[in-house]
């Protein structure tokens, strides 16, 4: 049995999708674990950009099972968004290779208005949501009245429960100055999506653990990143469930021993989309440089990424919250033509010195980043295939953050597209 979780080290967009793309064409089923739509991975393929939300990033092979767990949260119209683009570009010709868990909650339209109404009350202490109803379906898991993918099979069970939560929601998005849902209307939508998706709908947890009884390699996919994690993450500006290795076992339905690797991604540089501290964000034409070299758009509300140098005092707190067993090194060709590299390794609070990210935000936001200066180098990486290809300064580059992290680095990332890698050692072996 192989099992590994491919998991954000920063705060998200550091390129799992395409890491879980190259690895799943040995691999025979795909996970995603948690999240909903508010999560975008782009894979790049012959020069063929796919953009998913929902999809698992395996999509593309077509001998791999694509699983959506029922720790995530679904919005059906999304979803059938994606499959329907998928088939028009010729992947997922056979249904089976896409199973959504039945128990996996429903973002509804109440969610999505009451998300985007939340937010315009806050103005100037707005989180960043990206107003998809995310989190307001995760209070409905948490409350124990949501709406599940396998509700939208059955009228009567979808009836009953709108019964229970939807008074409650117009209430909300009354006072909200929002609109009411009518659940006749509801209804009927829901029941037309759900038959649409009849054909993927099923029990993803004894799917999950029978392959990995029968010694399949099964990659769990995270969505954004850990330092988002609802309880470790730069509260309150994070995401509404757990980013971490740890929720893959209470998400699908797995004991935490069916684990066996972690590999943490992140990039040779720090974003960051939204609101919420950010220690070593450039606002000059560093920064600036970095946001268009390495595009750095929002793949999901394509709003420009803040940027920053590399923190490794953040990345060493993702390790020790993921057990990182090795990492992703994502985007090195973006610093390429830059005279001189910074990397954070540690903060300054006051009169402490700190060597990772600090329990609290408030102390977050007056930390100094320390740095260390690293060299840059001016040759193109994208031809790179070996570490040997690469030049002195970006090896140089990636050994100080082994060193740093005590992790070892085994895929580095020098273009956009699938072949754009290099792969240390067999990480599936």
């Amino acid at each position: 049995m192989s099992s590994i979780v491919i998991i954000g080290a920063q705060w998200g967009d550091e390129g799992k999708g395409k890491v879980v793309d190259q690895l799943a064409d040995r691999a025979g089923m795909v996970v995603r674990y948690q999240g909903g739509n508010n999560a975008g991975h782009t894979l790049v393929v012959g020069g063929k950009k796919t953009i998913l939300h929902l999809v698992p990033s395996g999509i593309l092979q077509d001998d791999v099972i694509n699983v959506i767990a029922q720790g995530v949260v679904v919005d059906p119209e999304q979803i059938l968004r994606e499959i329907d683009g998928l088939r028009q570009a010729g992947y997922l010709r056979d249904p089976r290779q896409l199973v959504i868990s039945e128990r996996a909650a429903v973002i509804m339209p109440y969610h999505i208005q009451v998300d985007l109404h939340r937010e315009a009350r806050l103005a100037g202490g707005k989180i960043g949501t990206t107003g998809r109803g995310i989190g307001p379906a995760y209070e409905d898991v948490i409350a124990r009245r949501a709406v599940r993918m396998g509700d939208l099979l059955d009228e009567d069970r979808l009836r009953a429960r709108l019964e229970r939560v939807l008074p409650e929601r117009n209430a909300l998005l009354a006072w909200l100055g929002g609109d009411a849902f009518e659940a006749d209307v509801l209804v009927e939508r829901m029941l037309a999506f759900g038959e649409r998706l009849r054909p993927h709908i099923g029990e993803s947890g004894r799917l999950v653990r029978r392959a990995l009884t029968e010694d399949m390699t099964v990659l769990f996919e995270g969505a954004q990143g850990s330092l988002l994690d609802v309880l470790h993450g730069t509260y309150p500006f994070v995401t509404s469930s757990s980013t971490l290795s740890g929720a893959v076992a209470t998400s699908v339905g797995l004991p935490p021993t069916a684990i066996k690797r972690v590999v943490g991604v992140a990039k040779a540089y720090c974003t960051r989309v939204g609101a919420g501290p950010f220690p070593t964000e450039l606002d000059d034409d560093v920064g600036r440089r970095l946001r268009d070299v390495g595009h750095e758009y929002g793949s999901t509300t394509g709003r420009p990424r803040r940027c920053g140098w590399l923190d490794l005092a953040a990345l060493r707190y993702a390790h020790r919250l993921n057990g990182f067993t090795s990492l992703a090194l994502t985007k090195l060709d973006v610093l390429t033509g830059l005279e001189t590299l910074k990397v954070c390794v540690g903060y300054r609070c006051g009169d402490k010195e700190l060597d990772e990210l600090p329990a609290e935000d408030c102390d977050l936001e007056i930390a100094q980043p320390i740095y260390e200066t690293l060299p840059g180098w001016h040759e193109d990486l994208t031809t790179a295939r070996t570490p040997e290809d690469l030049p002195y300064a970006a090896r140089e580059f990636i050994g100080f953050v082994e060193r740093q992290v005590g992790v070892p680095v085994t895929v580095v990332g020098v273009g956009p597209d699938r072949e754009h890698s290099i792969v240390i050692g067999d990480l599936l072996g």
